[in-house]
Parts: structure tokens; C-alpha cells; sequence
């Protein structure tokens, strides 16, 4: 019985299976394929704009100015047509259109994967899907192509098929076509190219905005045209000598041509997220508005700003570029980009976005290290001494040199300070208190907050020694500004986002990108570091009163950065309701005139931020509570001369007698606010913290014992 049933269940299933695969191959066969000029003439006419977050300024057309020469395969040179076969479909000679095995997965395995219906095309496929068939992602879209494309290949010749390929693919932007490409990357003709730039033309189909060679990822664009020609020896399209010999080939792309386009920087970064999301297609088809977050006014006044500061600090500093990025702390939003004073200029590599680069950034840094000490028991008034330190334990306690394996770094004007508290010297940027702290918390906690706070370059903390706190990692300006806005936010995070929505072309709302947020950060610890960072007479000893980070009237925390080599200088600041980065220097990583970030980069900060303090709100920074109480170690809560022993004096006033101690020597480090450890010197560093505190107590004759107030 149950096999009688059994038996029928699967011969209903097997005959409606090849009914419905009949249906579709009948509906398949029914589509009649487009000749070769039909193709070759097809138009992109429904592409996606990029607006404003306003919707009503046009930033760019993706594909207003769409170029597409078509030439014959003859006019191709060998090395596109192989290098295009080794990288897209190494069996296109022997299969009939389709590699069954490969579709197959694509089809059903992928989806249970979670991943959808993706990959597993050969070149015929993507013809068929570029000329005739949707972008739409489905497995009946998938088995149509596939019939679509068995059909095509009884049609057309494999040199044919490969011809339309060559002919149709997109290589960025609004190019089509090899011929366009070779044209508009090496000025030159489809059959003149040489074998290291017809790999490099392989490589961009896949993803055209992403491996750019005029974007941010031109490593990415290396290793893909690196694997082209592996692939192409491996099949032997070339020989060893010539896949050797065009290894070392230097290529040199000729300058970017765009027109009609706005904030060059934000729509390649907003355009390079679509085509990630949604694929190329999509793009081409679907008449988009998609309406991003960009302030267009603030934006124009960035621009123009950046361009005047970068050109004189060309001149004064040796500092042709600059970049700004502000966002909103409260959203996310980000609504100002420029990554170069001019993207069109090719002498400083203008279109490269230096706001996505990999760079140090200096004592720009050290607010996260403080942050993470103040959720550690610390305290803004804790302190610690600024005196010169040995910090490697393979050097004597007594070695003043970084010479390796040593490391004593110096403060900035070679100044030292003796007992300082973090308030002073985080808002003075003292070098030494700021690799003490460091060593306090522990690289891994700093780690694991600064990602936690959107800081996304920074990994495995054995990467990384003392000298991160003075900007020994790299990251890029965009994080930078968006990390700051978690302090200016009290805590919480907003997931940046260059896009509010996409509409149709009928204005129709079809998707939408709302705000996400989470507390990373305890809000007492952010508004603590906001009320150091905005304390000018804190930072009073170092800047002056009336510096580029002071605005009367206004309450702004900043903090600046200038790397020890003098290529990198940075300022970063916030209002509750703006976060706002700036950078200067040189894309090529030269050294600039050595100064520092306050005379370099921020007078172009202050001049931006006053705009756009006319625009955003002037809103207090809440006022930061206390983080220590009178039961907490006296050093912790800035006393550092000596031991409270108010309850033995039978005045009953405080009296503070001198025993002068390293920090180490009153606190663990693994519980501030615990019990102090038995044997202090077994800390590693101890011993040399403490003997840098005694040499500066004997200097300054305090010998212990002594009442030094009562």
C-alpha cells in the first residue's frame, strides 16, 4: 500500500516537473534571439541618479554620457580575448552555453545557502542576460537563460558570441566595451593593448566601481589582474616568460574623464555600496532616484575650503592635499565628503578619496584610550607622571633611547611635565601620560572599544604595541569622524549611512535605509571625554587661548594628531549635533614641512566648522558628572603627593605628607579601584616607571616625610 502510494507520488511529481520544464522550455524557444546589430545597438535609456539629501539637486546620472564603440573580434587584441576567457569562463571553447554542474549549484545550492540565486554564468549566459533577459534574480529568470543561451550558441559561433561580450561589458562608469575601455584607460585601440593592460580589463567586469583604477581600491584591482594572468599561464593562453614579464609590466592609466557630476568623492562611494547591493544591471535599469544624505550646501563650502587651505599649505608646509568628512552624530548621516582639493586633479591623484585611505593618525587616537581608561576606574583627574621613561623591559630602566629594542618616546616639544593629570594631558596631547594610560587598560580593551565605536581597520591587537595610543595604527577619516560622534552622542552609536532611500522614477517609495543605533559606550565616560576635549583652558598650556579649537560662544571638542614622520596631520571634533574630521598632507605619503597639526590642518577645520555652526544647532555638551567619590584612591582622584591621612591628624584637617609614588605603586592595573597589590614590582614596568618618579623626586628635593600642606 505505501508503496503503491509512494510509487504515484513520485510519478506525479516527475510528470509535473517535465510539464512545467516543458512549459518553460516552450516559452523559452519562443523568445526570438536579436540579431548582432540589434545588440550592438542596445541602449541603456532607465539608469539611476544620485540626488542630494534634499532630492532636488542632481548629483550625477550614472549613465547620462554612455559610450559604447563596437569593433569587430579581429580588432580585439588576443591577449583581452584570453585574458576575458581565463577570468570569466576558462571552459568557454568546450561547453554549449551553459556548465550545468556550475548552474545547478548556483541555482538550488546557493539559495539554500541563504545567498540567492547568483554565479555559475558562462560568457554566453551573460550575453543573454546583458541583451535580453532582466537583472531580477530568480531561478525562473535562471533556467530561461539558460535555455536562451543553449539556443544562442546553435546561432552564433563562439568568436561571435565572445565579439558581443567584448562589446557589451561594462568597465566603469558610463564606458562599454573594450574598445571604450582600452580608448579611455590607455589611450589606445582594443588591438594595441599589451598583455599586463588587457588583464587589467578583464579584471573589471566582475565589479566595475569596486576595482576601479581611479578608485580607493586599486590593491583589490592588482590582485585580480594578477590573477587574470595565473589564470592565463595556467591555461597556457601565455608562457611563463610572458606572464613574468607582464608581472613586472608598470602600467600607467590615463587621466579620468567624467562630466556633469557633483562631489565626485561622496557619489563614487554611494555608487560603489549600490552596485554591491543591487549589481550593475540594476543600476542601468531601473530608473532610480536614489536620494543620499549629502548637505550639497555644506559640501560646496567644503569643497572650496579644502581646495584654498590645500593650496596654500602646498606652499607653507609641503602639504598639497587635504580632505574634510562631517557627519551626523545622531543619525549617521553623513552629509559632507571630500576626499582631495580637486578630484580632477592629476597631479596630486585628486580623484583617489584620501577620506577612505588606510592612515596614521597621530595623537588623533588617544581620546579612545582615555575613554577606555575612564570605564576602567580611572579618572580625569587621575594622574600620572611625565617624566622620561624606558618602556621596553629589554632595555635598562635608565636608557633614554628608542633605539630597538628600546622605546622612550619624547612629548612633543621634548618638555617634561612631572605629575600631570589625564585632563591635562589628554587635552595638551602629552605623549608620555598617553602610553602610561595605554599600558593601564591594555591594548586588546582599547581594541575591542574602538571597533565597537566603528573604527573598522584595526585587528589583532599582538599587531600592535604602546605605540598605538600615538597613532601607530592607520585608519581612515571616515571612521575617525563617525567614532568622535559616538562621544558628541553620548555613548551610542549610529551606523553611518550615505543613502535615505531609493525611489522609482515616479517617486515612489521603494526602499529605505533607516537609522541604527547601540550604546557602546557608558554616557558618563562620553561626556567625560567631551568636557576634556572642549576645556580650553585645559589645552590653554599648549595651544593658547585663542587657537583654531577655541569658539566663543560654541561648545566644540576636538583633538589633533600629527604623526612623528610629519606625513600625516589631523583634527577631529564634535558638537552634540556634528561630528567633523580634516585632514592634510600628501597622497603619496611624503614628509611635509615638520610642524604641527595645529598650524597645518586646523585653521581649515575652524574656517569649516564655523559654517557649518551657522547651520546646526548650538546645543551644550551635558554637563559630565564626577567619576571618582572621596572613598577612592587618592591618585585616582588627583592627589599625587603623597597619602590622605586626615583621620590620624587630631586637627582634623587634611594633610598630605610626602611619599611620592609611581601610579603602579597605588593602583593594579587590573582592578583601579580595588586593592593595591602586595608586591607592586612584579608589574613588569614598575620598576622603571618608578625609578623615572624617584629621579624626578630627587630633582625637586621632596623627601618623603615631609608635610607639604596641612
Amino acid at each position: 500500500m505505501l508503496k503503491g502510494t509512494f510509487r504515484t507520488v513520485v510519478l506525479i511529481t516527475l510528470s509535473l516537473g517535465l510539464i512545467v520544464g516543458g512549459g518553460i522550455f516552450i516559452w523559452a524557444a519562443s523568445f526570438k534571439i536579436p540579431d548582432i546589430e540589434s545588440l550592438q545597438n542596445r541602449k541603456v535609456s532607465q539608469s539611476a541618479k544620485i540626488y542630494d539629501r534634499t532630492g532636488t539637486i542632481l548629483l550625477f546620472d550614472l549613465h547620462e554620457d554612455i559610450n559604447r564603440t563596437v569593433v569587430p573580434i579581429a580588432d580585439i587584441s588576443r591577449h583581452i580575448r584570453n585574458a576575458t576567457v581565463a577570468i570569466e569562463d576558462s571552459s568557454f571553447y568546450d561547453h554549449f552555453g551553459v556548465r550545468p554542474v556550475a548552474t545547478l549549484r548556483a541555482v538550488f545550492l546557493q539559495p539554500l545557502r541563504g545567498k540567492g540565486v547568483q554565479g555559475g554564468s558562462t560568457i554566453t549566459q551573460q550575453v543573454v542576460k546583458n541583451s535580453i533577459l532582466t537583472s531580477e534574480r530568480a531561478i525562473s529568470r535562471k533556467i530561461i537563460e539558460w535555455v536562451v543561451a543553449l539556443r544562442l550558441e546553435r546561432v552564433l559561433n563562439k568568436e561571435d558570441i565572445l565579439e558581443l561580450y567584448l562589446n557589451e561589458s561594462p568597465y566603469g562608469g558610463a564606458i562599454y566595451g573594450v574598445e571604450e575601455a582600452s580608448q579611455a584607460f590607455f589611450n589606445k585601440e582594443a588591438s594595441d593593448v599589451t598583455l599586463a593592460e588587457a588583464a587589467y580589463i578583464a579584471a573589471l567586469p566582475q565589479a566595475p566601481t569596486r576595482y576601479s583604477p581611479y578608485g580607493n581600491n586599486r590593491e583589490l584591482l592588482e590582485e585580480r589582474k594578477s590573477l587574470v594572468l595565473s589564470r592565463m599561464r595556467d591555461l597556457d593562453f601565455i608562457t611563463e616568460e610572458e606572464y613574468l614579464s607582464a608581472k613586472k609590466e608598470v602600467v600607467e592609466f590615463s587621466s579620468q574623464s567624467i562630466s556633469g557630476i557633483r562631489a565626485p568623492h561622496f557619489v563614487f562611494f554611494v555608487r560603489e555600496q549600490l552596485e554591491r547591493l543591487f549589481g550593475q544591471r540594476a543600476l542601468e535599469e531601473s530608473g532610480w532616484r536614489i536620494i543620499t544624505t549629502l548637505d550639497m550646501e555644506l559640501q560646496e563650502e567644503a569643497e572650496k575650503i579644502v581646495k584654498e587651505n590645500a593650496l596654500r599649505n602646498a606652499e607653507v608646509f609641503n602639504a598639497e592635499n587635504a580632505a574634510i568628512v562631517a557627519t551626523n552624530p545622531k543619525n549617521g548621516d553623513i552629509i559632507t565628503m571630500v576626499g582631495s582639493r580637486d578630484y580632477f586633479d592629476d597631479d596630486i591623484d585628486g580623484n583617489f578619496n584620501i577620506a577612505l585611505a588606510k592612515r596614521q593618525p597621530g595623537s588623533a587616537f588617544k581620546p579612545f584610550v582615555y575613554a577606555q581608561a575612564f570605564r576602567e576606574g580611572y579618572a580625569p583627574e587621575t594622574v600620572v607622571f611625565d617624566v622620561q621613561t624606558q618602556f621596553s623591559t629589554e632595555c635598562s630602566v635608565d636608557d633614554e633611547t628608542s633605539d630597538s629594542p628600546c622605546y622612550a618616546p619624547q612629548n612633543y616639544d621634548s618638555e617634561y611635565r612631572g605629575p600631570i593629570s589625564f585632563r591635562d594631558a589628554l587635552a595638551q596631547s602629552v605623549n608620555i601620560p598617553a602610553v602610561k594610560a595605554l599600558y593601564l587598560v591594555g591594548i586588546p580593551d582599547v581594541l575591542r572599544l574602538v571597533r565597537s565605536m566603528g573604527i573598522t581597520t584595526l585587528s589583532d591587537p599582538d599587531r600592535y604595541g604602546l605605540t598605538l595610543v600615538l597613532g601607530g595604527g592607520e585608519v581612515t577619516l571616515l571612521d575617525m569622524v563617525g567614532a568622535y560622534g559616538v562621544f558628541a552622542n553620548e555613548g551610542i552609536k549610529t551606523n553611518q549611512r550615505s543613502i535615505l532611500r531609493i525611489e522609482d522614477r515616479n517617486g515612489n517609495e521603494i526602499q529605505t535605509f533607516p537609522e541604527q543605533e547601540n550604546r557602546v559606550l557608558e554616557e558618563q565616560v562620553a561626556l567625560a571625554v567631551s568636557d576634556v576635549l572642549s576645556d580650553n583652558s585645559a589645552r590653554a598650556p599648549a595651544f593658547g587661548t585663542q587657537s583654531p579649537l577655541n569658539f566663543p560662544g560654541h561648545h566644540v571638542a576636538s583633538k589633533t594628531g600629527t604623526t612623528n614622520d610629519s606625513r600625516d596631520a589631523w583634527i577631529v571634533g564634535y558638537t552634540p549635533n556634528i561630528s567633523i574630521g580634516a585632514w592634510a598632507g600628501n597622497n603619496d605619503n611624503s614628509p611635509m614641512v615638520k610642524s604641527i597639526a595645529g598650524f597645518i590642518v586646523a585653521p581649515m577645520w575652524h574656517e569649516f566648522v564655523q559654517v557649518a555652526l551657522e547651520k546646526y544647532p548650538n546645543d551644550p555638551f551635558p554637563e559630565a558628572r564626577k567619576l571618582t567619590t572621596e572613598n577612592d584612591k587618592p591618585i585616582l582622584r588627583g592627589i599625587w603627593e603623597g597619602v590622605d591621612i586626615e583621620k590620624n591628624d587630631p586637627s582634623g584637617k587634611l594633610r598630605i605628607v610626602s611619599d611620592i609614588h609611581s601610579i603602579l605603586f597605588w593602583v593594579d592595573k587590573k582592578n583601579a579601584r580595588g586593592p593595591r597589590l602586595e608586591n607592586p614590582s612584579n608589574d613588569s614596568q614598575f620598576n622603571s616607571w618608578e625609578f623615572s618618579v624617584q629621579k624626578w623626586v630627587a630633582k625637586n628635593n621632596l623627601l618623603k616625610g615631609t608635610i607639604l600642606f596641612h
